[in-house]
């Protein structure tokens, strides 16, 4: 098992409702409890007006589960009522099967589930369900998107090369330094003076003791 590093100041929290630990004595299926725990994680942090998830939001690597384990889990938590499973009311000569998602059981949940179940909201522009790779390396290496977050990184996207980003995250990571100006602050190094792609293991090293003690040191501060 690896050791976690620990929390850091850097990183968002997510709000996990009191009724929820109280009644998580009874969950004794981790498979439930993981895409219940997901699903609050990557709902309280959409943008938008709707904020719900299909099952293919819930990722296999992300939660460790198989497609049939996590299948177990949204039927037991939409049976514990955690979450609400809605679709559309069929419409008469349709021929595809309306997409089915699932709901945070909230007052804004509640409602949101209701309006979609009677046509009357649909997935907004907001809603995507296959993210860029950049936001992905963030949730992986860094945490939960916020929506100013999402701005910036969309933004860098249209900067920087798409190869660079996993290159700049592994960096902050193997120097623990996981927060988005200091990536930012190694692209935007690479964009100027240029960057090396076949750099050999000594201009690594260099590389290396320059984010650590030279300009990019402010980012090792600690308060």
């Amino acid at each position: 098992m690896t050791s976690f590093p620990g929390f850091t100041s850097s990183e968002t929290f997510t709000q996990i409702p009191d009724s929820f630990l109280g009644m998580m004595i009874g969950i004794d299926d981790i498979a439930e409890l993981k895409v219940t725990l997901y699903a609050i994680w990557r709902i309280e942090h959409m943008e938008g007006n709707f904020r719900a998830m299909c099952e293919g939001d819930f990722e296999k690597e992300a939660l460790g589960l198989s497609v049939e384990e996590i299948q177990r889990g949204l039927g037991k938590a939409v049976e514990r009522q955690t979450l609400l499973r809605a679709c559309p009311e069929p419409v008469e000569g349709a021929e595809k099967e309306a997409q089915v998602f699932y709901f945070l059981n909230s007052p804004r949940g509640r409602l949101s589930a209701e309006a979609f179940s009677k046509g009357q909201v649909k997935p907004s522009a907001s809603y995507v369900p296959n993210k860029s790779n950049v936001f992905k390396l963030y949730e992986e290496n860094i945490g939960p998107l916020t929506p100013l977050l999402s701005d910036m990184l969309k933004e860098a996207e249209k900067v920087y090369p798409a190869a660079w980003f996993e290159e700049a995250f592994e960096i902050a990571v193997s120097r623990n330094v996981r927060n988005w100006k200091y990536i930012q602050a190694i692209l935007s190094r690479w964009k100027e003076n240029g960057k090396d792609e076949r750099r050999d293991s000594k201009d690594s090293i260099q590389d290396a003791k320059r984010y650590t003690e030279g300009e990019f040191s402010d980012f090792f501060k600690r308060d």
